[in-house]
């Protein structure tokens, strides 16, 4: 039996079981009841997803049950991982091909950089697309698309430094 007790503030939580004919919804930030079990959702905490949201689901691990993460998380790693992917791409095309020659490094330089920072944000921008499923958001699949064209910019840029440092 799962304890619905700790919903997330701001959200509506929702009992499903087959055998429990009405189901009624919480006041955000408070318990969830079900009709069976005040407080209890005999069934376990549940979510029916279509096609397309289940396979995302599956290939994210994001559990069954209600929202575990709220919107302003998604929100605050959307920032920090768009934050560090334009700071990667400012530092490989502004920041470094200006400094080098003016301080007289190696040109290396810029991709022995490059790398570690590349790698941080494609680690945020997965993390990023897995909060705003988590959080059940309703803007996560053009996020994903946005993600998605982000990495793929990384990944590139990412290969390219790995090119230049071998």
């Amino acid at each position: 039996m799962a304890d619905w007790k700790a919903a997330v503030p701001g959200r509506s939580v929702v009992c499903v079981d087959p055998a429990v004919t009405e189901v009624q919804r919480a006041e955000p930030g408070a318990p969830a009841r079900c009709p069976a079990m005040p407080g209890v959702c005999p069934a376990g905490p549940r979510r029916r997803h279509p096609g397309p949201d289940a396979a995302m689901h599956r290939i994210l691990a994001i559990p069954d049950g209600p929202a575990t993460v709220g919107e302003d998380a998604a929100h605050r790693i959307f920032n920090v991982s768009i934050a560090l992917s334009a700071g990667r791409c400012l530092l490989s095309y502004v920041v470094l091909p200006v400094l080098a020659p003016l301080i007289g490094t190696a040109a290396g330089l810029t991709a022995a950089i490059g790398v570690p920072v590349a790698v941080l944000a494609l680690v945020f921008d997965v993390l990023g697309i897995r909060r705003f499923w988590l959080a059940g958001h309703r803007w996560r699949w053009p996020m994903t698309g946005v993600y998605l064209a982000v990495i793929g910019m990384v990944t590139s840029l990412l290969v390219g430094d790995l090119v230049r440092l071998t």
